[in-house]
């Protein structure tokens, strides 16, 4: 059970990059945790708070 959850999510993992166009075919031998590092990391670059200067803090004083 706990390979074909394992399957199932590493086929999805390589369904949503291949969309986004950030796997091509020699990366199809990926393992299921290369591939979660490489969603994580388009993910956080495509996010719009990713960069520094995107979010600004304001110290508030009473």
């Amino acid at each position: 059970m706990n390979n074909q959850v394992s399957e199932h999510r590493r086929k999805w993992l390589m369904d949503k990059l291949m969309i986004m166009g950030m796997l091509s075919q020699k990366d199809d031998e990926l393992s299921l945790r290369e591939l979660e590092r490489k969603y994580r990391r388009v993910k956080s670059k495509s996010h719009p708070h990713s960069q520094m200067d995107s979010l600004h803090f304001i110290t508030f004083t009473s």
